[in-house]
């Protein structure tokens, strides 16, 4: 069989493939305390499920318009809108079966071979795959610790080119837990205006966030007819399993999007669509998300003091997500090394922050996506292995 040249520009997600690794080695009777996968250990709240039996009981088992049930296209508008302080139309949302096909679908409809496309470094590793495999150019822009893994406007401002086409933003961002400012957001928002760009603005996270939040950059009137909101229900509501995602842009691009879907998966599920309304407009389904963001404030604030105690690490504290993204280049070792003996050694699987781009280097990615017990488990066994493995020598140069 004979492969085209595209497949060698896709990458992947180190996240399931440390996953992989940590399953065998719990089939060969190994614990493993599991803080690499970027999901939420909570069950999916129970108005949710009974909304999706209802619908399953009630005939919800057949194809859909391409772009989603009215209903759910409504209140999806509705929950944007409200929180944007601005009205969206329905005929302005997609909903699709998982969030990244709101990029893939944006980048194929509005970017050609050769075109330039800024993405976060460190970044969902994602961006980058789905760039590079439409013939786009990637080019990274630095997320740096020491400005809390905030964008810097300047340094935006450098990168943009002739070529340059879009900005893919990412608050609260994955892998750092970095928040944009109103004072970024709006900087961002005179150059993507100057520059004539669409901003994709991935905000799979934007309710988990442990600070008052600035108002999206699409609520600035100038910037609605350049950006493309991606989101979904996967983290906000513990849905990952779902697949429900959803994008709010122009309509003359959602009209594209509906095409590429007809082309691609036809539609989200009608059953997980209809779940979404309840998950959009049910009390205690908010409740449970509140509750679930409160837990998660406890274990960073419980894992950012435990890799501070430990030598040779620090850790910024992450504004939102479930991520923290320690520095451990005082440890002495190399990030991918490190992760790799504390899965094999110490049970601990983490990811090392080179998966996320170059500007990942030196770091290691915790999700704490499981328990306070678990956590100071992983902790100790941090410490254990730090204190108890020398570092190894580099390599020789051949």
């Amino acid at each position: 069989m004979r492969f085209a040249g595209r497949m060698d520009r896709l990458g992947t997600e180190s996240a399931f493939e440390v996953l992989a690794r940590a399953r065998r080695l719990e089939q060969d009777g190994r614990t493993v305390v599991h803080l690499e996968i970027g999901e939420p250990d909570f069950a999916t709240p129970e108005p949710i499920i009974a909304a999706a039996e209802r619908a399953l009981r009630g005939g919800a088992t057949h194809y859909t318009p391409a772009a989603g049930l009215p209903e759910v296209r409504a209140a999806i508008a509705e929950a944007v809108g409200r929180r944007g302080g601005r009205s969206v139309d329905p005929a302005e949302v997609v909903v699709v079966p998982g969030s990244k096909n709101i990029l893939a679908f944006a980048l194929l409809a509005l970017i050609e071979p050769g075109d330039e496309v800024i993405i976060p470094d460190p970044g969902y590793p994602i961006y980058r795959s789905l760039v590079e495999f439409i013939g786009a150019v990637a080019r990274p822009l630095v997320l740096r610790e020491a400005n809390d893994f905030r964008l810097d406007p300047e340094e935006l401002a450098h990168l943009i080119g002739p070529r340059t086409r879009m900005l893919i933003l990412n608050s609260p961002h994955n892998p750092t837990g970095g928040v944009c400012t109103a004072s970024d957001l709006d900087a961002v928002a005179e150059l993507v205006c100057r520059h004539d760009l669409t901003v994709v603005s991935d905000e799979i996270y934007h309710r988990i966030a442990f600070e008052p939040q600035p108002a999206p950059l699409w609520s600035r009137p100038e910037l609605a007819d350049r950006t493309v909101v991606l989101d979904g229900l996967s983290k906000t509501y513990a849905m990952c399993g779902w697949r429900l995602g959803y994008g709010v842009m122009p309509v003359e691009l959602a009209r594209r999007m509906e095409v590429l879907l007809i082309n691609s998966s036809s539609c989200a599920a009608a059953f997980t669509q209809l779940a979404a309304v309840e998950a959009l407009t049910s009390p205690a389904a908010e409740a449970a998300v509140e509750q679930m963001v409160r837990e998660f404030r406890r274990r960073r604030d419980l894992l950012v003091a435990g890799l501070e105690r430990l030598p040779g690490v620090r850790c910024r504290r992450p504004a939102g997500s479930f991520y923290a993204f320690p520095n451990v280049e005082g440890t002495g070792w190399e990030g991918r090394a490190l992760a790799d003996r504390l899965l094999h050694q110490a049970g601990v699987a983490v990811l090392a922050g080179e998966a996320f781009g170059p500007a990942g280097r030196g770091h290691l990615r915790l999700a704490y996506t499981v328990g306070v017990e678990q956590l100071q488990d992983a902790l100790e066994r941090i410490g254990g292995f730090l204190a108890s493995s020398p570092v190894p020598e580099p390599a020789a140069a051949s």
